[in-house]
């Protein structure tokens, strides 16, 4: 029921794809209509369909941002003890370490908006990283998020950071205050403490890749955190279908792979020349 979900506005859009059950989460409904997405689509924003961004580039429709944010969602949520009651309208999520930090990966993030969406639902201590391999792109997205007051917000605080990198090897970026070793004087570090900073710095609770992968890329599989999870389209055999996997890794670090269904995306690969 996607082709029905187009509106007039954001919150029409937002409602429709509520109504659809293309949105089920009363979470991930609110976050969704916290984010104009007229800030990060050029044309026919709130229309449920993808439109082009420039640089061989689309921001996907709005349906599949929506599958997508609550096919992650345990793993971006922020982590709520047990017998503790959120102030999300009562949503408690129990996957993850306590007391640690969301992190998340946005590879391929274009315009920015499913960043700043996904942002909107990792909590205040947490971060999400939008990776893109233009440059022009990489800015683009900051330079949307920067339109509205909120954006900026997550923009100043670090709590959302643009990068430009190869998003097949995946990403590497520190946690807020984590300090350099040797910076200022300090002692050397403790070897153990250094290997768990190494840790944190590239692990993610949740990696969402927003163009389809020529294969599964195990650079991605083993920055997941355990427990965390990827949602990624990758190229059948054939190069000519895709479909969506899921990539669960368990506290053990167990991996488990499901194969969705059928999707069409622009195809991860370098940079166009």
């Amino acid at each position: 029921m996607a082709w029905t979900s187009s509106g007039t506005s954001n919150k029409e859009l937002i409602e429709n794809l509520w109504q659809n059950k293309l949105i089920t989460q009363p979470v991930v409904k609110s976050a969704f209509l916290k984010v104009d997405r007229a800030h990060y689509s050029p044309s026919s924003p709130y229309a449920d369909s993808p439109q082009p961004i420039g640089y061989e580039a689309t921001i996907s429709a709005p349906h599949m941002h929506a599958h997508a944010v609550e096919t992650l969602l345990p793993f971006l949520l922020p982590k709520v003890e047990e017998g503790q009651k959120s102030s999300r309208g009562g949503e408690q999520n129990v996957i993850g370490q306590p007391g640690r930090p969301r992190r998340v990966l946005d590879i391929g993030s274009g315009s920015g908006y499913l960043t700043h969406v996904l942002a909107e639902l990792v909590g205040e201590t947490g971060v999400v990283v939008g990776l893109e391999h233009i440059p022009a792109l990489r800015d683009l997205g900051e330079k949307n998020m920067s339109k509205s007051q909120e954006g900026r917000a997550l923009l100043e605080s670090g709590r959302v950071r643009f990068r430009v990198g190869d998003g097949r090897k995946g990403w590497s970026e520190p946690s807020p205050g984590d300090a350099q070793p040797g910076v200022g004087g300090a002692a050397a570090p403790d070897v153990t403490k250094e290997r768990d900073k190494k840790e944190e710095a590239g692990g993610w609770d949740a990696i969402h890749v927003g163009a389809a992968a020529a294969v599964l890329h195990e650079e991605l599989v083993e920055q997941l955190r355990s427990p965390g999870r990827m949602f990624i389209p990758v190229e059948a055999e054939d190069g000519w279908e895709q479909y969506i996997w899921t990539v669960d890794k368990d506290e053990h670090g167990n991996i488990e792979k499901k194969k969705l269904y059928g999707v069409r995306y622009v195809p991860l690969t370098d940079a166009p020349k």
